[in-house]
């Protein structure tokens, strides 16, 4: 009996002619893209969040190593020198660990603080131009960052050494001299002075020059911080009274002779890059001078703002203490720890003129 081929079979087996399976072909791409291209447009939108908080937190670590224990202590110190007595702005200093909160503690205790609306404003100027400062500083030397800081943005890879430069020249210090516009000309003033001492300071080499050049230019940038955050702090942004004045000319003294605090930790970075701080200059000299200094300070700043014989007495112990240590014992773990408390001495030398402001003046 004669086979007939099921033709059903046949055709179902038989490939689709070619212009078939091209058409075929790109429809199913045309879908595939259909669905491909809202999806990467809604994942890159998805993204945006986690790219905007890593950015963010790139601009935290610039200033990580001021911000960590600064803000809390500067809100907690400010906040006192309004609403409670200046004994307990003094108890809650000793309390706390400060390092860059003694620009805004200044502020408030000297300008005097006009009104707890300014707090915010203060923090954020003093924040801002530190940020634009550290800009500045931590591209200059990233070399040395890499060995005393390796958490920082430029050498942890979380930022390009040449867009931070951009952001170092072009956007920082417009933006500095922008946000100060918003509260008076006085306080651009204190922006492009700060901006004039960070170029002295790192791109012309008074970092890495002479201590004694260093010291002072050092101070003369905390003198730019001070005028800014203390006119924004007062009741006047345009003039600042004679106490406020006298408290940063003091601040300034005190910066220019014993800034050195901040190297002993340091050292080991600062010899490699070369850089010429008075613990490695004068190792033998450091440490005995600043023990002289800050006691020298102590005494002198509880003269000056009439402290009590009890408070004198705190203070002047507190300052034999902090220089002692550094005398006493060396390296770099028990540098930062004695570092530490000199911050914690130097944030309440900087509170001193509210207690001549709310005790001495209004109870003479």
């Amino acid at each position: 009996m004669p086979s007939f081929p099921n033709t059903f079979e046949t055709e179902a087996q038989s490939p689709p002619p070619s212009g078939v399976t091209r058409l075929n072909d790109n429809l199913a791409d045309k879908s595939v893209l259909s669905v491909t291209i809202p999806r990467t447009v809604f994942d890159s939108l998805l993204r945006l969040p986690s790219k905007a908080l890593y950015h963010f937190n790139t601009t935290l670590l610039f200033t990580a190593s001021d911000w960590k224990t600064t803000v809390i202590p500067i809100v907690s110190i400010s906040i006192s020198f309004i609403f409670l007595t200046p004994s307990f702005a003094l108890e809650l200093g000793a309390r706390s660990k400060f390092d860059f909160a003694t620009r805004t503690s200044l502020a408030c205790a000297s300008a005097p603080l006009s009104s707890p609306t300014r707090i915010p404003h203060v923090l954020f100027w003093t924040w801002f131009h530190v940020l634009q400062f550290n800009f500045s500083n931590q591209t200059v030397s990233p070399e040395e960052d890499a060995l005393n800081k390796p958490e920082r943005p430029i050498p942890a890879k979380r930022i390009a050494l040449e867009t931070a430069l951009f952001f170092r020249w072009w956007v920082m210090p417009p933006l500095c001299c922008l946000l100060s516009v918003m509260y008076s000309w006085e306080c651009v003033g204190a922006s492009m002075l700060l901006c004039v001492f960070t170029v002295l300071y790192d791109e012309l080499g008074a970092s890495a020059g002479h201590w004694a050049g260093r010291n002072a230019v050092n101070a003369l940038g905390f003198m730019a911080f001070e005028l800014g955050s203390c006119l924004i702090a007062g009741p006047d942004l345009h003039t600042l009274d004679t106490t406020a004045l006298l408290a940063i000319a003091c601040s300034m003294g005190i910066f220019a002779t014993t800034i050195q605090a901040q190297d002993f930790e340091d050292e080991p970075g600062d010899r490699a890059v070369g850089r010429q701080t008075l613990p490695i200059v004068a190792p033998s000299l450091a440490r005995p001078t600043l023990l002289l200094a800050i006691l020298a300070w102590s005494i002198g700043l509880s003269f000056l703002w009439e402290l009590s014989l009890a408070y004198s007495a705190a203070f002047v112990a507190l300052g034999t203490i902090v220089g002692l240590r550094f005398v006493l014992w060396g390296g770099v773990e028990v540098d930062h720890r004695s570092f530490i408390l000199y911050n914690v001495w130097l944030s309440i030398a900087h509170a001193l003129p509210a207690y001549y402001r709310f005790v001495v003046v209004q109870t003479a």
